[in-house]
């Protein structure tokens, strides 16, 4: 997420400790909620699917239309909180995703549960940059604000542990909307406390709202999700499908085109020529796809094709995210030691190898060969993350290094929008030529493991420190994988 690096200016004083420890749990909490969002979802689809009566398509919409969101708006919702104030946009954004939030819940169909993912993915996109802007901005000495990245990153990141626990306990007690109904008290909560504790800032020199370049990118990258989920249905050479990919490549070309005049772009096409910023940002790209793409999917073989109940297949899928949030602190450090190649290579390598154990696992094959697969994948993606926004704000000046990591971000998201899709596309294809949806998940965990695996060896050999005249002012001393927020809290 961009937290600008420019000065702050404040409607309050920044208060003292207890004021500071109350934002710090305020913001926390709001990322919490979203983090949660997250994982508990995945939890609840095989609920969903039953309930709802709907196939695979149905579900691939009610993940991507909240991420679609989430991956356009994201660094919109960041320019918006510096310019219009970080407190307001902060509390809009909780007010909108806990009115989403119930209006999932109460949802009788797909389409009205999709659209309250399009609302929860609007309310997130404003209030997670806002939370981590608010923080920045109450702690402007560089030691304290590290300290409190940090707090932030781990505290807001145990949503990603509890989702699938409390996801499957919930819905295994009271059904699918339970799991949405659990953000209503929490909302309200930072409501109240929000307007209470948090102080007013803004930031003077934001650059101006992109609003063309948001639209197109929402349209482009819409337009290309709907071809990619609809295409096994539909057909893949329906000129439905056929006018929707040459409708998503002429919306993005003219994206790109605009991005390119305009002063302030919120894309600036100029970084993608610093090869370190733009080999990492592909990376994160690919680690999006396999990582949400896969995760897609963990709950509904275990409830699917090993028949666990719902609470039990949510347990099942910890090891992962446990992996994650643990390993993840750890992650910046080691890539400050031995630099981002070794360690972003390493960690691709080992949620590739583990993805493809996981495309061997079937009905039969007990847990006891299935939990330290998936926990392989976790510590992998885990190893990758953070340097990897530690590498794109390597690769630009000081001043642009909330950019650089919002766009990170992006790129995460956006992967994570095509993985639902191209895996699910794959499943869909496979089931079509007759393959059952064991045999479907398995070919989308090989395909998954593959193009981690490719993308492994992608960086072992282009992934290197920008050349200093590329990045001015980024000394060898610079300590961007280490003071970069951790990834792990920032998967919304």
């Amino acid at each position: 997420m961009a937290a600008s690096s420019a000065p702050s200016v404040s409607s309050a004083s920044g208060g003292g400790g207890p004021n500071r420890v109350a934002l710090l749990v305020v913001t926390c909490l709001g990322q919490f909620m979203v983090l949660l969002d997250n994982t508990i979802v995945g939890a609840a689809l095989p609920d969903m699917q039953h309930r709802l009566h709907t196939r695979l398509t149905g579900l691939q919409w009610i993940v991507d239309a909240y991420v679609l969101l989430v991956a356009m708006l994201l660094l919109t919702g960041g320019v918006f909180a510096d310019r219009f104030g970080r407190k307001r946009v902060y509390l809009s954004g909780v007010a909108v995703f806990t009115v989403a939030s119930v209006l999932c819940s109460v949802s009788a169909s797909v389409g009205w549960l999709v659209a309250g993912r399009v609302a929860q993915g609007i309310g997130a996109a404003a209030l997670s940059p806002a939370s981590l802007a608010l923080l920045v901005a109450a702690h402007p000495g560089a030691r304290e604000r590290v300290r409190a990245i940090g707090l932030w990153a781990g505290l807001s990141g145990i949503g990603l542990a509890v989702g699938p626990v409390v996801g499957g306990v919930l819905t295994e007690a009271f059904g699918w909307p339970a799991i949405f109904l659990v953000n209503v008290p929490i909302g309200v909560v930072l409501l109240l406390a929000g307007r209470r504790v948090l102080d007013e800032s803004r930031n003077p020199a934001a650059p101006a709202l992109d609003i063309p370049g948001t639209v197109l990118s929402v349209l482009g990258v819409g337009t290309l999700t709907y071809a990619l989920i609809e295409g096994g249905a539909r057909g893949w050479a329906s000129p439905v499908i056929l006018g929707c990919f040459a409708a998503a490549l002429a919306l993005l070309a003219a994206f790109v085109a605009v991005e390119g005049r305009r002063s302030a772009p919120m894309l600036p096409p100029r970084l993608f020529r610093r090869r370190l910023f733009t080999v990492s940002n592909t990376a994160m790209v690919v680690v999006g796809f396999a990582l949400m793409g896969s995760s897609f999917f963990f709950s509904q073989f275990f409830v699917h094709v090993q028949g666990s109940s719902i609470m039990r297949a949510g347990l099942q899928t910890l090891p992962m995210t446990l992996a994650m949030v643990v390993v993840s602190p750890y992650a910046g450090r080691l890539a400050a030691r031995y630099g981002f190649r070794g360690v972003v290579t390493v960690g691709l390598a080992l949620a590739g190898l583990g993805l493809l154990a996981l495309g061997s696992v079937h009905a039969d094959t007990g847990y006891a060969n299935v939990w330290w697969r998936l926990a392989t994948v976790g510590v992998g993606f885990a190893l990758t993350m953070s340097p990897l926004t530690g590498a794109a704000i390597q690769a630009v000046s000081p001043e642009e290094g909330g950019l650089a990591s919002g766009i990170s971000s992006t790129t995460r998201q956006f992967g994570a929008v095509l993985g639902v899709a191209v895996l699910g596309a794959v499943v869909r294809t496979r089931q079509s030529d007759g393959a059952s949806f064991e045999a479907g998940l398995d070919s989308a965990f090989v395909a998954a493991g593959i193009v981690t695996l490719v993308c492994a060896a992608f960086t072992g050999l282009l992934l290197a420190r920008s050349a200093p005249e590329a990045a001015p002012g980024a000394g060898p001393t610079r300590r961007a994988a280490t003071d970069a927020p951790s990834e792990t809290a920032e998967s919304v």
